[in-house]
């Protein structure tokens, strides 16, 4: 019996123990097998990597046998493992490397794992970030991007490393507290006959001296290194008063002398319609004109509004258009004729031009003034009201009165005008049936500013009761000077104190009033005023302009008033009637006049009928200087086919030459000189135009003194100081 139970117990342990031992078919994730596997994490995440960088994690993978274990390791992309199989000792562990090649978003992915009894997978995930380009606020800070945070974070750098000063008017730069400080460049030549200065986008710059014109039109001001400014001859047979091909006032060994000119003698320039005429046998022979070709002709897309109707600056041309699908709105174009933006006026209604430089094109606008970006989309930048300016805000709504020669711009962009308002009686508009008051009821000096804080009140003047019509310049010190129809000349001076108020001066001892009309040109310390008089701003003596038209009336325009650079001419134009008795002329008895005036005497040197032919009526349009003491005249006349625009060229009282713009305009809206060109806004068959016309070889419109009405292409009203 004992033998049997002992038998049969031990035949039940050794059926227990080949149980235990024998498993088929081992699970991969499921330990204490002979030859399996698993991996240690369900997930890798590789978090965030820039664009285009490596980032290396690693699995581990775990044997859950006695036995070795080789395991085959594959992923796709961007996800790679840097060998294809593992082994992985018998109860221990293998690392597989697995590198992410970051590109821009998030990714996910598998890395498997195949090895003896089955499969395995691990999720694999990555973000990658592109980086944002950096670029620090300044010389002395150093910007990077921050991965964490996806941001560009910038930090100084230490004070004493070297840096590159922003303005190039400075140089061995040095950072201190964040601030790249450098000393300041030196810029002089050594020369006496350069004008010397440092542009902080160019450096140093530098340009001729023009040295003071001589009295005497046979010398020529010359600048000599070691001497300074002088004169010598003017090259002999140069022209020195009237010329004809019959009698010639010429240059001969420094002296203006009468002569008869010889053959070949050029008596008339070459123009952009013609070329040169010479002497011949007494007669100044010239060769056929043509039409003006013009350089660009462009469609406004609409009908301008307003005088000027055009202004210039540095390349840019503006006008303020109403009309087609666009309402009111400021288009600019580049000089080539090439559309730059389009920007409509925020209420859609019709706005004046005034004037503009780098800080902005300043408008008139029913509210008050605006001013819109030059660049760019011309976005606007900043109103200011009229009750803002002085006008009563609590007496209902009011009319401004404002026009392009009230304003002048600083040399920075800030805008000097003299703003003046007018009651609206029953509380609307002109334009909507109210009615406003006659004349202005106020005025003010006001000072605004063009950048910083641009529009606001920097300085302003009393309010005071309406003086008539005024024009308003600045002098090369920026000194705002004042003349009003009723005869004030004045000018504003900023309180000496600091404090906000503007000063008002007269400029005459007797405090007697000018008369004439509001007009006002300055030059080299001279004033033109009112077409009427020649007035220093040193104190000397007034000189009137000699208007005595004889047997005939003479009426002066108040502009074109044009003032040459060194302040010793004047060019004026009037109406002359040649009739007696005070009988009023016909338009075809009427004609148009241009002078030259003396400033030291008030006397005409030279006089010139201004339109295109004597026995057809017509208008001036406009007038600028030329180079070389020209000046050119824009006039239409009445031929039979119509009316024709003529651009004609003056000096020493003769017309060089004359070429007249391509076809029959029906209206003329305005015109600029500009550098080597004039600028006219014209309608054609009713449709307005912005076109281009080179003046000719060599031709150039004059920079300094006053040489158009608004002494500028950009209407700014400042004087350009001779270098």
């Amino acid at each position: 019996m004992a033998s049997c139970i002992h038998s049969g117990t031990l035949l039940f342990a050794v059926l227990a123990l080949c149980s235990a031992g024998c498993r088929c078919g081992d699970n991969s994730n499921v330990g204490g097998a002979r030859q399996g596997f698993r991996a240690q994490d369900e997930e890798v995440d590789f978090g965030r990597a820039l664009e285009g960088t490596l980032t290396r994690r690693q699995v581990t993978v775990l044997a859950t046998g006695r036995a070795s274990v080789s395991v085959a390791v594959a992923s796709g992309a961007p996800f790679i493992v840097t060998a294809s199989e593992v082994t992985v000792p018998g109860g221990g562990t293998a690392v597989v490397d697995v590198d992410y090649l970051a590109g821009v978003g998030s990714v996910e992915g598998t890395l498997t794992l195949t090895g003896p009894g089955g499969t395995t997978s691990v999720r694999l995930k990555g973000l990658g970030v592109r980086p944002l380009t950096c670029t620090p606020s300044s010389p002395c800070h150093a910007a990077s991007f921050d991965l964490a945070s996806g941001t560009c974070v910038e930090q100084p750098l230490a004070d004493g490393v070297s840096c590159v000063p922003l303005s190039r008017c400075q140089v061995n730069g040095r950072c201190e507290s964040g601030a790249c400080v450098g000393a300041p460049r030196s810029c002089d030549d050594d020369n006496p006959c350069t004008v010397d200065a440092c542009s902080q986008t160019l450096g140093c710059v530098s340009s001729p001296v023009v040295c003071p014109v001589p009295r005497n039109p046979c010398k020529v001001g010359v600048c000599d290194r070691d001497l300074g400014c002088g004169e010598e001859d003017a090259r002999d047979f140069s022209v020195c008063g009237p010329v004809s091909c019959k009698k010639a006032r010429l240059c001969f060994d420094g002296s203006c002398k009468e002569m008869t000119p010889p053959d070949g003698i050029v008596c008339a320039p070459a123009t952009a319609c013609q070329g040169e005429g010479t002497c011949q046998g007494g007669e100044c022979e010239k060769p056929d004109a043509g039409d003006l070709v013009a350089t660009f002709s462009q469609e406004l897309g609409g009908e301008p509004v307003g005088s000027p109707a055009l202004l210039v600056q540095e390349g840019g041309l503006f006008t303020s258009v109403c009309g087609g699908d666009a309402g009111c709105r400021l288009v600019s174009f580049t000089s080539r004729g090439l559309m730059r933006y389009e920007s409509p006026y925020p209420d859609g209604g019709p706005r004046t031009l005034l004037a503009v430089s780098d800080a902005g094109v300043v408008v008139f606008a029913p509210s008050g003034l605006e001013s819109y970006a030059a660049r760019g989309l011309g976005e606007r930048q900043w109103e200011a009201t009229w009750e803002s300016l002085g006008a009563p805000v609590d007496a209902g709504p009011w009319v401004g009165h404002l026009g392009a020669g009230h304003v002048a711009l600083t040399e920075t962009g800030d805008v000097i005008a003299q703003v003046a308002w007018a009651h609206v009686l029953d509380g609307g508009s002109e334009e909507d049936g109210g009615t406003a008051a006659p004349v202005p009821e106020g005025a003010r000096w006001v000072w605004l500013a063009g950048r910083e804080d641009a529009g606001s009140l920097v300085h302003a003047g009393p309010v005071e009761p309406w003086r008539g019509e005024a024009r308003l310049v600045l002098d090369t010190a920026g000194t705002p000077i004042r003349y009003t129809g009723e005869g004030r000349l004045e000018r504003a001076d900023v309180d000496p104190d600091g404090g906000s108020s503007l000063r008002l001066t007269s400029l005459r001892d007797d405090g007697g009033a000018l008369i004439g009309s509001a007009s006002l040109a300055v030059a080299r310390g001279a004033l033109l005023v009112g077409a009427r008089a020649f007035v220093s701003m040193d104190g000397g003596a007034q000189v009137d302009v000699d208007w005595d038209g004889g047997a005939r009336t003479l009426t002066p325009h108040a502009e074109p008033a044009l003032l040459s650079a060194a302040g010793t001419w004047g060019y004026l134009f009037a109406q002359s009637c040649a009739r007696e008795g005070g009988l009023p002329c016909t338009p075809e008895e009427e004609r148009t006049v241009l002078r030259a005036v003396d400033s030291t005497t008030g006397r005409a040197e030279w006089e010139v009928d201004a339109l295109p032919f004597e026995a057809l009526p017509g208008t001036l349009y406009d007038a600028a200087l030329l180079q070389g003491d020209w000046v050119g005249v824009l006039a239409d006349a009445w031929v039979p086919e119509g009316r024709q625009v003529w651009l004609q060229f003056f000096a020493q009282g003769e017309r060089l030459g004359m070429c007249p713009l391509p076809g029959y305009p029906t209206r003329m809206a305005g015109a600029a000189f500009f550098e080597g060109r004039m600028l006219v806004v014209v309608e054609r068959e009713g449709v307005w135009r912005l076109e281009s016309y080179g003046l000719g070889p060599g031709i150039q419109v004059e920079t300094l003194g006053w040489p158009q009405r608004h002494a500028h292409s950009d209407g700014a009203r400042r004087e350009v100081p001779a270098p």
